[in-house]
């Protein structure tokens, strides 16, 4: 489903992926023009997607730093329906830009922590730095991952830092199955329109409530041509089973479910009582 907004081209034809093939024009290095009001500290630029440098609620400045995305931004590929990656070694690279969307350095993982794409869409890395080594040698703050369930009508912001870019609207609603090719997504963010019209490369932008540093969701997909649950066009499942699609509505996936993977230690570990996430 090339609506999984963010595979570059190559890994596209090669593993018949979906995500919006990146679209001509800028390039990884440059800032669309027209969105500079947006704050682009804590955002990360991965080689094909966008993404955030997240803390827990009670994370401290001298654990290791992790970075959210997608689970079809997995740089080993995209997990198959109904399976998950997790605690698989890493050295991925991310790019960490100053709130003025001005890139500043680099950050390195050493561990993917879990992968799916299977009732989510999220990719979880752990970083070899910690958030007191971002912040001292970038003055790069993670985003605080929010435990409870977003509210509709919730004004929010999707700030992609492939693209450097920004885009705002609103929860239009919550969707109880979000269907694209093989893979289904439970209570999907919709997204009101206009404003959030995202497109290739802003798979993995963190949906922020507008205005604040509280992440509420991930960034995932958009319904291209208007066909139902192919491959770039997620469709929408109610509880009946009513199938519908509708052209240019895009989708974000909830991340509070996250909290309930979270052990005593403040770790994830999907052996956790209660972990919602598919494993």
């Amino acid at each position: 489903m090339k609506n999984f907004l963010g595979l570059a081209i190559g890994f596209l034809f090669a593993a018949n992926a979906f995500a919006i093939p990146l679209p001509k024009g800028p390039d990884n290095h440059r800032m669309i023009a027209g969105n500079t009001s947006y704050h682009f500290d804590g955002i990360v630029a991965l080689d094909d997607c966008s993404g955030s440098i997240i803390r827990f609620e009670k994370s401290n400045p001298k654990d290791q730093a992790m970075i959210l995305t997608n689970g079809h931004c997995y740089d080993k590929g995209m997990p198959k329906p109904g399976t998950f990656v997790y605690h698989v070694p890493s050295t991925r690279t991310f790019g960490v830009f100053n709130d003025q969307a001005k890139g500043v350095g680099t950050i390195h993982a050493t561990e993917a922590i879990y992968s799916t794409m299977t009732g989510t869409d999220i990719t979880l890395y752990k970083l070899q730095e910690t958030y007191q080594d971002i912040e001292t040698k970038f003055s790069a703050h993670p985003y605080m991952l929010s435990s409870k369930h977003p509210a509709p009508q919730t004004p929010i912001q999707v700030i992609s830092g492939y693209w450097r870019r920004g885009y705002t609207c609103s929860i239009e609603a919550f969707v109880f199955q979000l269907h694209e090719a093989g893979w289904i997504q439970k209570d999907s963010i919709r997204y009101s329109r206009p404003g959030c019209e995202v497109i290739g490369g802003t798979s993995g932008s963190p949906i922020i409530e507008a205005n604040t540093r509280n992440m509420i969701g991930i960034n995932n997909t958009i319904n291209e041509n208007g066909e139902k649950c192919t491959m770039d066009n997620p469709c929408e499942v109610d509880a009946n089973g009513k199938t519908t699609a509708t052209q240019g509505v895009g989708y974000g996936q909830e991340t509070y479910l996250i909290y309930g993977c979270l052990n005593a230690l403040n770790q994830f570990d999907l052996a956790t009582p209660g972990c919602g996430l598919f494993h």
